[in-house]
């Protein structure tokens, strides 16, 4: 990470209108149709999960971790993962990656899964998971659906239709 005074705390009520413009910036209209979405759709972020990051009183960052379950097991999506364009690659979206990950794993959260790019959520413990083991509600690329066991051996034996809970 760079030198930049980053501030990094839970995601707090007064936070959600900066975030959804950050969140249109970022990813534009587009972004409703994506699958993730739709299971955003079916329930809310967990507040006690989900951070912002913030360089003085900007927010330029946020995270969200919602509920969800794949079959019957209880686990947690990632995402939408957002950085305020001029401050990406500084580390920032990686600290609230793994800042949501050690909340979810202290509430005794043992599964995570999102849609998004192998080679830059690898280096915070996710694999993408094999394929057809999860359905998703909607299309997606079989190769960036990515899972993180919270606890090890979260993932064994974890299949089936993915929603909100």
């Amino acid at each position: 990470m760079s030198d930049i005074p980053l501030l990094i705390e839970p995601e707090t009520p007064a936070d959600v209108e900066a975030i959804e413009r950050l969140n249109e910036r970022v990813f534009g209209p587009g972004r409703f149709a994506k699958t993730a979405y739709r299971l955003r759709e079916e329930a809310e972020p967990d507040p006690t999960l989900s951070f912002v990051a913030r360089v003085g009183t900007l927010l330029v960052g946020a995270n969200r971790m919602t509920p969800i379950l794949i079959g019957e097991t209880p686990a947690l999506l990632l995402g939408p993962l957002i950085v305020e364009p001029v401050f990406r690659s500084q580390g920032i979206g990686e600290a609230l990656v793994t800042r949501s990950l050690e909340a979810a794993r202290q509430a005794g959260a043992k599964l995570s899964i999102l849609v998004g790019d192998e080679p830059y959520y690898a280096r915070m413990g996710f694999k993408r998971a094999p394929a057809g083991r999860l359905q998703m509600p909607g299309p997606v690329d079989p190769a960036r659906v990515l899972y993180c066991e919270i606890e090890p051996g979260a993932f064994e034996g974890v299949s089936g239709s993915v929603f909100g809970r």
